[in-house]
């Protein structure tokens, strides 16, 4: 999916097909449904949706929660906002 489907499809009522969960619950985020995004990346293993779920406690204010999710990302939590980081996770997961 390119940046450009991405970002058409947030005027969709759901998210689109065929996309990783990673995808999918950033998708949520910037349909200004964290909850919906959360349900989705949690559980799931690997360090990509370690780094969502990273990015989702940091939003939600739970900084020890962010540092446990973005060591289990081996990523470090960075000096990017919030606004940065989500531009860089769809840089990352994105064509």
């Amino acid at each position: 999916m390119t940046h450009f489907e991405f970002e058409a499809s947030l005027a969709d009522l759901i998210p689109p097909e065929n996309c990783s969960v990673e995808i999918i619950a950033l998708w949520w985020l910037r349909n200004r449904n964290w909850q919906l995004g959360y349900n989705l990346i949690n559980g799931v293993s690997g360090q990509d949706a370690a780094w969502v779920r990273a990015l989702m406690h940091r939003m939600e204010g739970d900084q020890v929660n962010a540092r446990y999710w973005y060591a289990r990302a081996g990523r470090d939590v960075g000096r990017n906002t919030i606004g940065q980081e989500l531009k860089v996770l769809l840089d990352y997961f994105l064509d």
